[in-house]
């Protein structure tokens, strides 16, 4: 009976040094007479003398009548979470936001999208969908929205919620902010993966941006993001949410987080569209009850296969929201038209076939042990590895091609979904070519608005980048400063096909996009399954420019062509997208 109670006794001593709710209660440092709290944004990893990490606000302090000059660059800029936190420690000396520029006048078009967020406001509702097409401006649209709102509803905070890469992402909302003016407002900047950090603040007004990012139901960032934006909560309740993004979705399953404006519009409570306990399974339900045909699959339910009843669906989903008056979307074809997207057939020699069709060889094994253990993980994985060495094996000819469009005097996007299999390699033989190379790959490892920035003014001729959306590389881009990005025609790579038509939408319109042409191509080996899956991609591309998405057809396909038709479609994309 003794042992129990030691061994009982050493776990709880040991418990408090280990719990991070005991480190989080630390009191914030003394502050004296005349002096205040900096907080500084430093990056993970950096020690910097006199800035000392603090648990309370999970990032580092000062305590000073003024901030030292080698701390300057440290200091969080305007509408930035680092500058909201240093207020909210400082409620009587609060740093002021600049005031509004002159060298940003909104377009018309973007002054009615503010007028139709505002109005739908007005009447009484709770969330907008932005769901103009790449380029055409939701940002600037999206701010003046927010503005508006906050008038009508005597707000005082706004939350954006933005896409990575924040380097980029999150300075560019708080410039559109500033050039804007703040309107009376607080705003306050953040990315997707930092929700837990404003999870303790009430938000009258949130903008989320890239809201694709809100469709699977069982994620970390889904439950903060239902907290945040009271999702559950009435109606009246709740605060006001702009979400936009060009491409809501793959099927009306993944728009759960329209579930507040579905209910609105057919008079029903939340409680008839979300479940605390499992989440996503009243949405599917409530789907279902208004028309929606789903079936019955062995990971949950899923769309119809019936193409006409597909069809009848989107139709359906998006008149919820668009015949609503006054309507609660709004979705605007791009008036420089589709982008141009089209196969890029690669021969391989006889080498390269050989490997290529022994990779093929071992993949079809290695998915046939999987399917008859029925181990998703290793199918996954299989499937991961066959395509990352498919990809290596082209990675000469997508160099020579990059080379051919730089000697026409074009500017080149490389997209890639690898680093080590594409993006190091293609990078590095461009160099030893002899071009300079922008690089947007590997988290932390780059300063990667500078790497676009050395894009954008031509230095670099090249980009190869991994991130799917929330970075501008078109033509002729205002740039800070009042300078322009140089105005060399774009044209850009797929090096290795995108299986997510909602992916391969937002990749295009970082180039084609603000009255810019960019022609994109989808790189693979002639003659094999690569071939099939590009065309594939060419279909769910254009399919994902429908306001709701394009349906999941292609991941059907995809897997069927692959012989991983008995995967999860999540499955078959690595970012989950």
């Amino acid at each position: 009976m003794t042992t129990p109670r030691r061994s009982s006794t050493r776990r709880r001593r040991r418990s408090p040094r280990r719990s991070g709710t005991r480190q989080s209660q630390r009191p914030l440092p003394f502050v004296g007479p005349g002096e205040r709290l900096w907080v500084l944004d430093v990056p993970y990893g950096t020690q910097v003398e006199g800035a000392s990490w603090h648990p309370a606000v999970t990032m580092h302090l000062f305590v000073g009548r003024t901030l030292p000059e080698h701390l300057a660059p440290y200091s969080p800029g305007p509408h930035t979470l680092g500058r909201f936190l240093e207020n909210t420690l400082n409620p009587d000396h609060p740093t002021p936001n600049p005031e509004p520029v002159e060298d940003l006048e909104p377009r018309r078009n973007q002054y009615e999208a503010a007028d139709a967020i505002a109005e739908h406001a007005a009447a009484g509702g709770r969330q907008f969908l932005l769901a103009d097409e790449p380029g055409v401006g939701k940002t600037i649209s999206a701010v003046l929205g927010a503005s508006a709102v906050g008038d009508l509803r005597g707000a005082q905070r706004v939350l954006v919620v933005a896409d990575r890469p924040a380097a980029i992402t999150i300075g560019h909302w708080c410039r559109t902010i500033t050039a804007l003016g703040d309107a009376g407002l607080e705003w306050v900047v953040i990315t997707w993966d930092r929700l837990e950090k404003v999870a303790g603040h009430d938000w009258e007004v949130i903008i989320a941006d890239e809201a694709h990012a809100l469709r699977r139901t069982t994620t970390k960032r889904w439950k903060l993001w239902a907290k945040l934006s009271g999702h559950s909560r009435a109606h009246e309740q709740a605060p006001f949410v702009i979400a936009t993004t060009a491409t809501p979705g793959h099927t009306p399953l993944e728009l759960p987080y329209l579930a507040p404006a579905y209910a609105q519009r057919h008079s029903e409570p939340m409680t008839q569209w979300t479940s605390a306990k499992q989440p996503g399974a009243d949405f599917a339900s409530a789907l279902e009850r208004h028309g929606i045909a789903l079936e019955r699959g062995r990971y949950g339910p899923t769309w119809t296969s019936d193409a006409t009843r597909r069809a009848e669906d989107l139709a359906r989903v998006r008149g919820w929201l668009e015949d609503a008056q006054p309507p609660a979307m709004l979705h605007r074809a791009a008036p420089w038209g589709p982008v141009p997207i089209a196969g890029m057939p690669v021969t391989l020699t006889p080498a390269e076939r050989a490997t290529y069709e022994a990779e093929w060889g071992q993949f079809c094994r290695d998915m046939d042990i999987a399917r008859r253990g029925r181990s998703t993980a290793k199918g996954r994985a299989a499937l991961l590895r066959f395509r990352q060495k498919a990809g290596l094996i082209r990675v000469d000819a997508t160099v020579a091609w990059i080379a051919q469009q730089v000697e026409a005097e074009r500017q080149v996007a490389c997209s890639v979904e690898f680093v080590g299999t594409a993006a190091e390699p293609i990078t590095e033989r461009l160099r030893d070519a002899g071009l300079e190379v922008a690089t947007i790959y590997g988290q932390g490892r780059f300063d990667v608005e500078a790497e676009r920035l050395r894009f954008q003014t031509g230095r670099a001729k090249v980009c190869v980048f991994t991130t799917v959306a929330s970075i501008s590389l078109h033509a002729g881009e205002t740039l800070e400063g009042g300078h322009r990005a140089s105005t060399e025609p774009r044209v850009g790579l797929f090096h290795q096909a995108r299986f997510s038509g909602i992916a391969g939408r937002q990749v295009t319109g970082r180039t084609h996009r603000d009255h810019q042409v960019s022609p994109w191509h989808i790189a693979y080996a002639h003659g094999t399954v690569e071939e099939q899956v590009s065309k594939v991609m060419v279909e769910r591309i254009a399919a994902a420019s429908d306001t709701v998405g394009g349906d999941t057809a292609g991941l059907t396909d995809v897997a069927e062509l692959l012989g991983a038709d008995w995967l999860p479609a999540a499955s078959l994309t690595a970012d989950g997208a």
